[in-house]
């Protein structure tokens, strides 16, 4: 169990790793079936389909893996819906690599992985548990000790289940690797072939270094567009058209969209349950007074929001309305109940006992199990008087093919978990043990032999059992917020009545633009997904029905306002941007006539609403924002590359304003050119513009993603 805490305590870095790399399985063939005379299809790829049960089985795959590192039961919605469209996006990044792999005729062959795997340096395997103890490095002995053992396990009829389980996890997640490691490395060689056809030459890695190794101090005399009202340029619809002409490119999305506007009513407690809830916990609290009971089943059972292990923890694991009232509270003493705003809750609690106690224990542990249960005792308690004899723990752990390293655990590893029985026992033992002491625990069908090898961290430590219930809303009012929306929205079926009666119904109307089929909700709400595939089979002014989502505690209605098909969008849709693009430029020819009779730097710092600055340390490679235009300004670094001392560049048009440069000084860095390093480097930043190649295939494979009609 000790190679699975590893797994999980590598856990985050390994999905982000994995993330990154992930390219998705091919799921086998079961469940072609899914609705007959429906679409079937979650998506396509170059003409290749994947059915919904394929797409499911990827997911499920997925996840098992996630919660096998994360030591997680289940996933919430929103990281379910990231693995959803981790799968997808792996899906295809796969179909596109492998279409223009087969093109070019390249192949990763069994050799190939299985170098890769002997090497050991690639960063898939440096979060596996196959890793040396006192290196730390990825050891390929230890990857094959365990596929002997799990080639073992499957043949032994008297395994015990619990091992079972254990080793088919571990053999589940070694696949999971060895894929991801062969479509990885077919998107290595892809991108390496595509990096390697852009070149540097001589002449270009002159230019870098230079435009780089050139740093300047300017004056900078400007005139904000801002210094100029709004009314003083006129733009025409005819402009923008032709505006919109020459930026067309720009506008083109691949993907349909809609444009939404909705109604989110968000069910909250009213007075009545919330005094309710109040005399239930002031009951509850009157029997948190006794003197003696089962805390942690008494607990269980109020349905408290925070759980109860008879351990003790320090202070800061307990809510924080909780610790401000410590001080005032004496052992064995009951304080509540009270209202605590931050959580919206009522809250009581007891202080059953208080001590001076290490928060933090440092163990190593031998896992011990034998073909019976007698032969697991007889060779636990051989291991144990070993120990307790003098016997190295560590070659003892080796004799058993463990590792037997120091761990250490706080009470922060397990704060506010349910613990069941056999890790009560575990933890219990390691919290109350003292330095040098060595157990013999008996967990399950196996046994542990348990050495504390170190303590710190000592605090005053608590035992306090806590009734925290937030107020939540009867079905009364659930019924009444229901009734009322409902009415509105039967007496509302326009778009055009929705927006006319909201506000004075009491109703927020909300927009969303740029819905597309890949989004897993409406506003953040979870459970909107009908609303979806609501809003791409409506026509513009429609209004939906009634939708009960979020957590059982939100009601949604939704209108169509507008259809973004597939190609350019329309230029109403853009018409803002192109205006205000149209506005800075006439604004700027105003400028720039102003500035015609300007010579000297002094000519131009003696102009109306001329704002100055100093700006420092520019160069091609560091381009500036400049703080009296609110602007980042670009072309300021493209100037300070060919800057001349006190040399007076011509008026530029920028992002924020009009400018004139002055330099103050220009000054060559202290560095030495290399025309290979800086070869190397231009190769480099052109390999990361080539790994925009993704986008160029995902655009001309024709990808379809109808994954919102199923998940």
């Amino acid at each position: 169990m000790a190679t699975l805490q590893k797994i999980r305590s590598k856990g985050p870095l390994l999905i982000i790793v994995i993330g990154l790399a992930l390219f998705a399985f091919i799921a086998g063939d079961a469940w072609r079936v899914f609705q007959p005379h429906q679409v079937q299809d979650v998506g396509e790829v170059n003409g290749e389909s994947l059915s919904a049960p394929e797409y499911q089985q990827m997911i499920e795959e997925y996840t098992e893996i996630i919660k096998l590192t994360s030591g997680m039961s289940a996933l919430p919605e929103q990281q379910m819906n990231q693995v959803k469209d981790e799968v997808w996006s792996s899906f295809v990044n796969n179909k596109l690599i492998e279409a223009e792999a087969e093109k070019l005729g390249l192949v990763v062959t069994v050799e190939e992985v299985q170098s890769i795997i002997e090497e050991g340096t690639h960063p898939m395997l440096q979060q596996t548990p196959f890793r040396n103890p006192q290196t730390g490095a990825f050891d390929h002995d230890m990857l094959k000790k365990f596929l002997v053992d799990y080639s073992k396990m499957k043949s032994s009829p008297q395994i015990d289940p619990q091992m079972a389980e254990y080793y088919e996890g571990l053999n589940k997640y070694w696949t999971f690797i060895e894929k991801n490691l062969i479509q990885n490395r077919l998107a290595e060689k892809y991108q390496a072939l595509i990096g390697e056809s852009l070149l540097s030459n001589p002449v270009e890695a002159i230019y870098a270094f230079d435009s780089k190794n050139k740093e300047s101090n300017l004056l900078m005399a400007a005139i904000p567009y801002s210094s100029i009202p709004d009314s003083l340029v006129k733009v025409e619809g005819s402009e923008i058209k032709s505006l919109y002409n020459q930026r067309k490119e720009q506008y083109k999305q691949y993907n349909e969209a809609r444009n939404i506007r909705y109604i989110d009513v968000e069910v909250i407690p009213s007075d009545a349950d919330k005094e309710t809830l109040k005399k239930e916990v002031e009951e509850l609290t009157s029997q948190l007074n006794q003197a003696d009971m089962d805390y942690s089943a008494f607990i269980r059972s109020t349905g408290s929001d925070v759980l109860y292990e008879d351990l003790y923890f320090p202070k800061e694991a307990f809510p924080s309305d909780v610790i401000a009232r410590l001080d005032s509270v004496n052992v064995g003493s009951v304080f509540g109940p009270y209202f605590s705003p931050a959580d919206n809750s009522y809250t009581s609690f007891k202080v059953l006992s208080k001590v001076n106690k290490a928060d933090s224990t440092q163990f190593r542990q031998i896992q011990v199990f034998a073909e019976s249960e007698v032969q697991t005792k007889e060779l636990a308690d051989s291991i144990f008087n070993a120990v307790k004899a003098g016997a190295d723990f560590s070659e003892l752990a080796r004799m058993y093919g463990q590792d037997g390293s120091a761990n250490w655990i706080s009470s922060a590893n397990y704060a506010n978990a349910q613990l069941d029985q056999d890790n009560f026992k575990f933890i219990s033992a390691i919290s109350n043990g003292n330095k040098g002491e060595v157990v013999n625990l008996k967990i399950g069908q196996a046994n542990i032999i348990l050495q504390i090898t170190d303590k710190k961290a000592v605090k005053e430590q608590y035992k306090i059992p806590v009734i925290k219930k937030e107020i939540e809303f009867s079905k009364e009012t659930y019924s009444d917020a229901y009734n009322a929306f409902s009415q509105f929205v039967a007496a509302n079926t326009t778009l055009e009545e929705m927006v006319a009666n909201a506000e004075e119904a009491g109703y927020r109307l909300l927009e969303k633009n740029d819905l597309t089929t890949a989004e897993h909700n409406i506003g953040g709400i979870v459970d909107t997904k009908e609303a979806i595939r609501w809003a791409f089979s409506a026509k513009p002014g429609d209004v939906s029905g009634l939708y009960e989502c979020g957590n059982g505690d939100r009601l949604l209605v939704v209108a169509l306002v507008d259809v973004i098909k597939e190609g350019y969008r329309p230029v109403n849709l853009v018409q803002s941007e192109l205006r205000a693009e149209l506005v800075r430029d006439k604004k700027a020819e105003l400028i720039l006539d102003k500035m015609k009779g300007a010579n000297s730097f002094a000519d131009y710092t003696a102009l109306t609403n001329v704002v100055t600055d100093t700006i420092k340390h520019v160069s091609f490679a560091a381009p500036a924002y400049v703080s009296s235009l609110y602007s980042s300004e670009p072309l300021v670094g493209a100037y300070a590359s060919i800057a001349k001392e006190n040399e007076v560049s011509n008026p530029i048009k920028g992002n924020g304003g009009v400018f004139v440069l002055q330099a103050l000084s220009v000054d060559k860095l202290d560095q030495e050119f290399d025309e290979e390093n800086e070869k190397e480097n231009l190769k480099t930043m052109n390999t990361r513009l080539a790994s925009r190649f993704m986008s160029d295939l995902y655009l001309n494979a024709k990808v379809k993603d109808n994954r919102y009609l199923f998940f």
